[in-house]
């Protein structure tokens, strides 16, 4: 079981809002409306992302890594290391 399990509905919920977005920024592109009414869109969808993100990286924060820190051991350093790598990939977009 992974730690987003029990908010999945809510997570799948959200990334069915960012697909619309999505769709609705092409449908803009196609109809050659204002690109600073585009790139706020493209922002809307980008942030929306964002929170998706945040979301998974606190639940696996508070229950992979977590629980692999009180188990210890290298299994614990690799959920550490995997969580900083997520994370320096998250600030680096």
């Amino acid at each position: 079981m992974h730690g987003y399990t029990q908010d999945k509905d809510a997570y799948l919920k959200r990334l069915r809002r960012v697909e619309g977005q999505v769709r609705g920024i092409a449908k803009m592109i196609e109809d050659d409306k204002y690109c600073i009414d585009v790139l706020t869109q493209v922002s809307a969808a980008t942030k929306a992302l964002e929170a998706v993100a945040l979301g998974l990286l606190d639940e696996h924060l508070k229950h992979c890594v977590a629980q692999a820190a009180a188990d210890g051991g290298q299994i614990a350093d690799q959920k550490i290391a995997e969580a900083s790598a997520a994370i320096a990939r998250l600030v680096k977009s």
